[in-house]
């Protein structure tokens, strides 16, 4: 395998809190943030221009959701529900109370948003008309990270436990106790055949997708809670983010760590990394943190 060569493109600076949300954008070249400070900012991937307020919310926000094919933006405000932003028009054109608890995720699938809240709900809204279709809850504990795989809605809960629910009647379908705390994390792979669970533990674990969902691998990965997995586009490698204040870089086929972008050595993050997006655009790797700051890297030879 070639050389890795990490470089910093950029800090991005401007939020007044910590960053807790990041989203790909309409456009491959932007991407979106929020966070404590309850501002959604549309930022350019080349890091030469100031971020662009498209709306501010009076709740911090843990979630956001890019809609391509319609130009939305879905905001996840805390205590509150979902806003919907028209990133082309820069403006808010619908909003639905839906929990008055938090909003940790939101995944798309097939015309409807699947929305994990603080108080162990999963709602289910349907796009088109933004009405809420279903609540499920099979657990009193927080609905921590959310993850679609075919016709399988994986659910990482502050329970320990990992629930695999069926996307066509969302009855439940498998559960277990996966981690020593709460899941905070999952990632499918791109080719579909495992996913990636992160907990408040301070391990990975991987498991593969098919009867009974076995373990495949664990690893102690970081020293504290993994708030967030990314796989590159392609497959090949994956990231985590950490509240231990690093994003390591794994080899996706042998899961073994390649990099640790820190402070010391690449000018990482001075505080927890909540978040993770790896773009299609020059293969960029967007990060947040309770610093305040965003970060772009590139990343080479991969």
């Amino acid at each position: 395998m070639q050389s890795l060569k990490i470089e910093k493109i950029n800090t991005l600076t401007g939020h007044r809190g910590s960053v807790y949300a990041l989203s790909p954008g309409i456009g491959m070249d932007k991407f979106y943030s929020s966070g404590n400070d309850g501002m959604i900012v549309e930022w350019n991937l080349n890091g030469t221009d100031n971020g662009k307020m498209l709306a501010k919310v009076s709740n911090s926000v843990y979630s956001l959701l890019t809609i391509v094919e319609a130009g939305y933006l879905i905001v996840g405000h805390n205590y509150d529900g979902i806003h919907v932003i028209d990133v082309n028009k820069r403006k808010e054109i619908r909003s639905l109370s839906l929990t008055d608890s938090q909003i940790f995720d939101i995944k798309q699938h097939k015309g409807y948003l699947f929305i994990a809240t603080g108080n162990g709900e999963i709602v289910i809204v349907e796009l088109r008309t933004f009405k809420i279709i279903d609540r499920v809850a099979f657990s009193s504990m927080s609905v921590r990270s959310l993850e679609i795989i075919g016709e399988n809605l994986i659910a990482g809960y502050s329970d320990n436990c990992i629930r695999i629910i069926d996307l066509n009647n969302m009855s439940l379908k498998h559960s277990w106790i996966a981690h020593k705390n709460s899941v905070f994390s999952l990632r499918g792979s791109p080719s579909g055949n495992y996913f990636i669970s992160g907990s408040r533990d301070a391990h990975i674990k991987i498991w593969e997708v098919g009867t009974g969902f076995p373990l495949m691998k664990s690893i102690i990965a970081h020293m504290f809670t993994i708030n967030a997995i990314e796989f590159n586009p392609s497959g090949t490698h994956y990231i985590t983010g950490s509240m231990d204040k690093t994003i390591k870089l794994w080899d996706a086929h042998q899961f073994k760590l390649l990099k640790v972008i820190d402070m010391e050595r690449f000018g990482g993050h001075k505080s927890s990394v909540n978040k993770l997006v790896w773009s299609n655009y020059k293969n960029r790797v967007i990060s947040c943190s309770d610093d305040r700051t965003i970060s772009l890297w590139d990343i080479k030879n991969i």
